[in-house]
């Protein structure tokens, strides 16, 4: 549990929420911080107009409005409000006319103590007569709701959708994973494998999961699964393990900035306390300071056990950060977001090729020279050559990647095992290396240092998404490792098949005969 500042207490306040009702006026509380009970409403002051708590009624979302007098005396120990979850305020007062009000919300809240929130919000009365998507706030995920979207979408688009409304699981499994449920979008997966993976969490035959529309794409990394068995398998070592978040402070002036940046050094054991609170599984590794002009910004990195773990630590660094904002007494923050854009969560960059985010994992190969020229029609000097020829088309191309196609791989098990495909933006990154053995063999390698992947929460739960997850025996605890390594070994059988078509020239006859659909 950590102590919210007044900077962060804003944040419970839902921008645009404050509007006129038939009996008064209304606005949006959204917990954002943390699980807590209340345990008293003192009162809600709009501009100059006090409203005492006889005066407030509470919807907790169920569209149901109580006396807060009554809502409160009935929970002695306080009323719990989890975090994600919001509170609706109804105030019988006059309507308050068109402009911007300042609002404040006074309340007690264990363990915080005494709260205030205190903010701007405007009425702007806009007709709405837009159409709105059918959504359900008792339970958008029953037959009703869903059924509602569908008719509404075909009535909309003028058009009959058969397949998109076939699937075979309850719906409510999708709570947390996706609002307006309507329907499904049917992927195909193909099997590829089994590959051998010689690794120190996944040990054994795999059997792959690729979820793809791609032509070839199966058939490709199949190609270069099989070479890589021909010749032991691959090896696979995880060799990092980190996921970001990176707020910005905002001071006056530089040196506002590198002070800061002294006392967070100095109070990195403090401030990892109040990170480590908020969750039993993230645990803050090291902090990372960066100043540039008059900001400071800081890059907190985390181990998340089978969690990608974004969420996990952004909440983690929200408590670290109010901690922070609440005990510095140098230089004025005159501004804080808790995203700067610098852990680049979906986005490519430098920064976590050289730094680490998710999983930082090698696969390596000796391909035997009679395997590569009888199952890949080239020499080991052909892709070796190949590569350094390719590398400077990389380099000149600015790629966070010299290789191949890592991406293709990556997504398609990605799809079949409900990781959040946008993560392929980093997870995509690769340095492939390779060169020709003493024995005249080629000696592959792949280094993947941002690979995001989960074997737990997010879209790992869901029906389709778990059953792949089991089909590679990543399910449970302490698992992720496991499928890093498998991942990774996936990614060097199809760097090694692709390439060896380029150099082979087989790559457009083959796309030709597997990948042609017109």
């Amino acid at each position: 549990m950590f102590t919210p500042s007044p900077m962060l207490l804003k944040l419970l306040y839902t921008r645009g929420s404050l509007h006129n009702t038939p009996t008064g006026v209304a606005f949006s509380l959204k917990n954002r911080l943390d699980t807590v009970r209340i345990t008293r409403l003192d009162f809600v002051q709009i501009g100059e107009q006090r409203i005492t708590p006889e005066h407030i009624g509470l919807d907790f979302g169920n569209g149901e409005v109580r006396p807060a007098p009554e809502v409160l005396g009935s929970a002695p120990d306080g009323l719990e409000f989890p975090v994600g979850h919001s509170i609706m305020f109804h105030l019988t007062t006059p309507a308050l006319p068109e402009g911007i009000h300042a609002v404040q919300v006074q309340f007690a809240a264990e363990p915080f103590g005494e709260l205030s929130v205190e903010v701007e919000d405007s009425i702007v009365n806009l007709p709405d007569d837009r159409p709105r998507i059918p959504r359900q706030d008792q339970d958008d995920y029953s037959e009703a709701a869903i059924q509602a979207r569908q008719r509404f979408a075909e009535q909309f688009t003028g058009q009959e959708f058969k397949h998109l409304k076939q699937y075979s699981f309850d719906a409510h499994t999708l709570q947390g994973n996706c609002e307006h449920f309507t329907g499904v979008a049917q992927i195909p997966i193909g099997l590829a494998g089994p590959l051998r993976v010689n690794g120190e969490h996944a040990q054994g035959d795999f059997l792959i999961p690729l979820a793809t529309t791609e032509g070839t794409l199966v058939a490709s990394y199949n190609r270069g699964i099989q070479a890589l068995n021909l010749c032991g398998g691959v090896k696979c070592t995880v060799i990092g393990d980190a996921m970001q978040r990176a707020p910005v402070f905002v001071f006056d002036d530089a040196r506002g900035a590198r002070d800061f940046a002294k006392w967070v050094e100095a109070e990195k054991a403090a401030i990892g306390a109040e990170a480590e609170s908020t969750s039993r599984i993230a645990k803050l590794q090291y902090i990372d300071t960066y100043l540039a002009n008059k900001f400071a910004y800081l890059r907190f990195n985390y181990s998340t056990g089978d969690a990608a773990g974004q969420n996990m630590v952004g909440r983690a660094t929200f408590a670290a950060c109010s901690w922070i904002l609440e005990n510095y007494k140098g230089a004025p923050v005159r501004h804080f977001y808790l995203e700067s854009n610098f852990a680049t969560d979906k986005k490519a960059s430098q920064i976590n090729v050289m730094r680490t985010r998710g999983k930082r994992v090698v696969a390596e190969a000796v391909i035997k020279r009679d395997v590569l020229q009888q199952r890949m029609r080239v020499t080991p000097e052909q892709l070796a050559y190949h590569g350094q020829v390719s590398n400077v088309g990389a380099f000149l191309s600015g790629a966070n990647n010299n290789g191949a196609h890592s991406a293709n791989g990556i997504t398609a098990m990605f799809i079949a095992t409900g990781q959040d495909v946008a993560n392929v933006s980093e997870s995509s990154a690769g340095v492939i290396y390779s060169e020709v053995t003493a024995e005249r063999d080629l000696y592959l390698s792949m280094t993947i240092p941002s690979l995001i992947v989960a074997t737990h929460g997010g879209g790992t739960g869901l029906a389709t998404q778990n059953e792949c997850l089991r089909m590679l025996g990543c399910v449970g605890r302490g698992t992720v490792n496991k499928f890093a390594e498998i991942v990774a070994g996936v990614v060097l059988a199809g760097e090694l098949s692709l390439a060896s078509a380029i150099s082979s020239s087989d790559w457009v006859s083959s796309h030709e005969q597997y990948g042609r659909n017109r």
